[in-house]
């Protein structure tokens, strides 16, 4: 294969994939869900090759592809990746085949076939692929608002409980964030006409000349969309809701990567392309960043559902990555995009868990949970590892990106960093209650008789503890990928890493 073809090449697999499972016949569930496992399979390897041929000293985009696609608007089909969107499609990939063999059952009882939830999530693989590989900002732009379709009917036709105004709420939030970022492209466009050309390109857009008010205008359009997506304090609203009426799948997809699109785009968009308004507001989004570390983790402590629980402890993650972001030190952005990648398998064990004692138990409250490490040994034990996961207990992979992102903060803005560590003494709290009311002391009533994880759940749910304890003790195949593109990203902002205080002693 064309090394020039393998982000094409692996954003047309899945759509492949759905277009086989669209002419499958409609009853024939077992072999739509075959179909949809090995297409995710595939996917994966393809991208796990990719990344072999990565050069992770190289900070350019690497498998770079441009096609004209609108030429009278300067508008291209244009693909790349650096260190970051690498790790971040990985992550995506990966995750996928995990969410279809795990949720295998999980479109059973929805509005539609489950052929139509097959189609929806390989679907929304591509758009998750894409949206990485983006290098042209329209193009970026049109997988950013596609990618909420898929989103939006999985959630509105296979969800639970008010599935439908949680779809609902979580469209309205995104293509608000959405039309605001696409005033602020418009406005990119005709400054870059008005500077040589009209384009789309990102390269070319980060060399125009912007006045600091229209640099700042502008940030604004992109930042809240993109704090929306993540989400962040005070655009949070809409995931607690979307989160508990969604299947575990989904959910798992919708907080384990698409959440990352934000963060992601901070980094790509806000820092690249508007230097000076980065400045300028970086320390307001570090108060809305410890703000959300904060609030996440006290919201999350009082939480009864196990659903809510996950995602206003997302929240307070989500604090954490954006606060390592706007650290502007090679420390804070390769801590913040190592934790995307941990987080997005954390939320995945907590999830699918949480999914697997929701089904057989009928229920998602924790009050009607207890006793199970007594019943169901095995998953209690996974829920229990999910949990320390979450917490960041060291040798886990999360432990390894939570020090870095604070350590990188601290040599910058110390205060913001000394109060988002509160946080990690919070998560103790929203952790360990729920760990103790549900798996340990007497059996509730109705759970002497639940399952224990089946041989399919096992092999589903390994692959995640295997990653987080293996980047728990060892992330440095990441964190070499990582690092140089963490790195350039500081510089194009126009920072470097602060340099080691002295005193007047000279000590």
């Amino acid at each position: 294969m064309n090394s020039a073809n393998w982000l094409t090449s692996l954003g047309v697999l899945p759509l492949l994939g759905a277009v086989l499972i669209s002419v499958l016949p409609k009853a024939n569930d077992l072999l739509v869900k075959r179909v949809a496992l090995a297409t995710t399979l595939v996917v994966a390897g393809t991208a796990i090759a990719m990344a072999t041929q990565f050069q992770r000293d190289n900070v350019n985009f690497q498998f770079v592809e441009t096609h004209s696609w609108i030429p009278s608007l300067g508008i291209n089909y244009a693909v790349g990746v650096d260190g970051i969107a690498l790790v971040l499609i990985l992550l995506s990939v990966l995750l996928a085949p995990i969410v279809v063999l795990a949720g295998w059952n999980e479109a059973v009882g929805g509005r539609w076939s489950v052929k139509t939830f097959y189609v929806l999530m390989l679907v929304l693989e591509t758009m998750m692929i894409g949206v990485f590989a983006s290098t042209d900002v329209f193009l970026f732009y049109v997988f950013f608002e596609a990618m909420l379709v898929p989103v939006y009917f999985l959630i509105g036709g296979y969800g639970t409980g008010a599935r439908s105004a949680a779809a609902v709420k979580f469209l309205i939030y995104s293509l608000f964030g959405g039309l605001l970022m696409l005033a602020s492209i418009i406005a990119l466009y005709v400054l870059s006409g008005e500077q040589g050309g009209h384009t789309f390109d990102i390269n070319a857009l980060a060399h125009l000349h912007m006045s600091s008010m229209t640099q700042n205008v502008l940030f604004i359009g992109f930042f809240i969309a993109f704090a929306i997506k993540a989400p962040v304090w005070p655009f949070h609203t809409w995931l607690p809701d979307a989160a508990e009426a969604a299947t575990p799948g989904t959910s798992v997809l919708l907080l384990g990567v698409l959440d990352k699109v934000g963060t992601f785009g901070m980094i790509r968009y806000c820092l690249t392309l508007f230097p000076h308004a980065t400045k300028t507001f970086t320390p307001v989004i570090l108060v809305l960043a410890v703000i959300s570390i904060i609030y996440g983790a006290f919201l999350a402590i009082g939480q009864t559902d196990f659903k809510r629980l996950i995602a206003f402890t997302s929240i307070s993650h989500f604090g954490f990555i954006m606060m390592g972001i706007f650290a502007m030190t090679s420390q804070g952005h390769s801590g913040a995009t190592l934790y995307m990648f941990n987080h997005g398998f954390s939320t995945a064990a907590l999830f699918l868990v949480a999914g697997w004692m929701s089904s057989r138990r009928g229920s998602s409250r924790i009050a009607d949970f207890g006793g199970l490490q007594r019943v169901t040994p095995v998953m209690a034990w996974v829920f229990f590892f999910a949990g320390m996961s979450s917490l960041a207990l060291p040798g886990l992979s999360s432990f390894v990106s939570e020090f870095l992102v604070l350590v990188g903060t601290y040599t910058r803005y110390p205060v913001a960093a000394v109060i988002g560590a509160f946080g990690i003494v919070l998560a103790a709290l929203y952790i360990l209650i729920p760990v103790q009311r549900a798996l340990h002391g007497p059996v509730t009533e109705g759970n002497e008789h639940l399952l224990d994880l089946n041989l399919r759940e096992k092999v589903a749910i390994a692959p995640v503890i295997a990653v987080i304890l293996f980047l728990g003790f060892y992330p440095s195949p990441l964190l070499r990928v990582i690092n140089p593109a963490a790195a350039h990203s500081i510089a194009q902002a126009g920072y470097s890493d602060p340099l080691p205080s002295i005193d007047k002693a000279g000590k």
